[in-house]
């Protein structure tokens, strides 16, 4: 039976697989929800979005996607407190990217109430599969796509907007140890580093299968003209703290605007840690850790929220970090995720209660 939720149509699941999932080892990204939100573009608008059961998309051999890679997405988190409130972080910054990201990749922007009613309800309809275990979450994950069909090398015609979300556990990468990046590049000037796009992240994905065969976990990647910049770590923006100062380097046509990043600028500003925002040396990093005043770099993205990185390699040679306790790191990450649950004040407004 069909309902309407925010003047949102919903189509229930007849049956429920959350029986069916071990709540306590959840991987990330593994198991999905009952249902998800669709919405199509066609004619020249965004037509009324639909909360429906979970399943498969089907598509014309000749839709775009498959040929040009039209293609933005987004990563959110719901949080369970223990009073059973559901919260999010800074949902209208996710919403506001995603624009931004579709502009550049030239898809029709999305009204903010598409996106933030169509969440609002999908999570309603499903907010049972919100986790409530420490350190789990609802991992979100809206995203657009060309689905208009013609080999033509032009945009699309007709777009899907399409949120789907999965329970998932604490994520831990464990002991990070990263290869700092001479020759392939993440992006550049005047490219597509900045927005979302689907293809940004298939482009990583042979640089950093290198250098997991050299024992490395993750790629540091630098600047595409001289290689002499650090920019970003992995698929995360990077912090590299040098004697108490937190750097970090600015945002860019290659850099991602990431909301953890803003977040951890502006929480560390709160506490009176030294930030500077600025172009990051690969030389001053490598003379840092000789000189000993390396003290952390660690990775700063929606899954993880911060990951700490314990080595790098750079030129043939490895530098280890040093291990202490009350680090930048940890301390942030705590204070984040604190706020994010629930469980602390939140001074900056970021918390966002879905109701």
């Amino acid at each position: 039976m069909n309902t309407i939720i925010n003047n949102i149509a919903i189509e229930k699941a007849k049956t429920s697989k959350i029986n069916e999932v071990d709540f306590d080892n959840l991987k990330f990204g593994h198991v999905f929800s009952d249902h998800m939100l669709e919405c199509n573009y066609k004619g020249g608008k965004w037509q009324t979005p639909v909360v429906k059961p979970y399943q498969p998309i089907v598509l014309d051999p000749a839709a775009k996607i498959f040929h040009y890679g039209q293609s933005v997405f987004e990563g959110m988190k719901a949080y369970k407190d223990v009073d059973e409130k559901v919260w999010l972080f800074r949902p209208l910054e996710n919403f506001k990217r995603l624009n931004i990201s579709s502009k550049r990749l030239a898809i029709p922007e999305l009204p903010e109430s598409y996106f933030m009613d169509g969440l609002k309800t999908l999570l309603e309809v499903d907010k049972d599969w919100i986790p409530k275990k420490a350190g789990s979450s609802l991992y979100i994950r809206p995203f657009i796509f060309a689905s208009g069909n013609g080999f033509h090398a032009s945009p699309a015609d007709e777009y899907k907007f399409i949120i789907c979300t999965a329970p998932s556990g604490a994520y831990f990468a464990g002991e990070v140890r990263v290869l700092i990046e001479e020759k392939y590049s993440r992006s550049a000037n005047g490219g597509v580093g900045f927005a979302k796009a689907g293809g940004n992240y298939a482009g990583q994905f042979y640089p950093t299968q290198l250098a997991i065969e050299k024992g490395y976990q993750q790629v540091i990647w630098t600047d595409d003209n001289t290689h002499e910049y650090i920019e970003e770590a992995g698929a995360m923006n990077i912090f590299v703290r040098i004697n108490d100062t937190l750097v970090t380097g600015p945002t860019s046509d290659r850099i991602l605007d990431g909301i953890t990043r803003k977040s951890i600028i502006e929480l560390a500003k709160s506490e009176n840690i030294p930030v500077e925002v600025r172009k990051i040396t690969v030389s001053e990093v490598v003379e840092a850790a000789k000189n000993g005043s390396l003290k952390e770099m660690f990775g700063a993205g929606t899954a993880a929220v911060i990951s700490p990185i314990s080595g790098f390699g750079y030129k043939n040679e490895d530098y280890e970090l040093p291990k202490f306790d009350d680090t930048y790191a940890s301390y942030l990450k705590k204070r984040i995720t604190d706020i994010q649950t629930n469980k602390a004040a939140d001074p900056f407004g970021w918390r966002y209660e879905v109701k």
